[in-house]
């Protein structure tokens, strides 16, 4: 649901985008994501809350992940993110995406794909 804030283009999602640069990328983000939803199910809804406050303003660009520098402060630890988790998780699947696809897959997809799998993970268990 956009709600009306949504900046709309004419650029559309493709399926298996990485299926050339990257195709084990996907798998790698599902694996990791529900071994760490499995162990802490809690980070379902944090995985998607990171999403969404990363989504909210001006589109899923991963801005959420910067952290502060001296000169600029970083998403992750403006007020309204104080309270956000599941960092860690992003963190552990990029360093991996990293050693198997270097400079291939972007934080912001990383960010989607563990949404999306901790959304799947809890709709898979039985």
């Amino acid at each position: 649901m956009c709600l009306g804030i949504c900046n709309a283009d004419n650029k559309k999602l493709k399926m298996n985008y990485y299926h050339k640069s990257c195709p084990s990328v996907e798998k790698i983000v599902k694996e990791i994501t529900w071994s760490k939803v499995a162990a802490d199910p809690t980070l379902a809804a944090k995985l998607l809350r990171l999403h969404y406050h990363d989504c909210f303003v001006r589109g899923c660009d991963a801005s959420i992940l910067l952290d502060s520098t001296p000169n600029n402060s970083g998403e992750k630890t403006a007020v309204p993110n104080r309270s956000v988790g599941g960092y860690e998780v992003i963190d552990d699947i990029k360093k991996k995406v990293e050693q198997v696809c270097p400079h291939q897959v972007s934080c912001a997809d990383i960010l989607t794909l563990a949404a999306r799998d901790a959304v799947s993970y809890q709709g898979h268990i039985q």
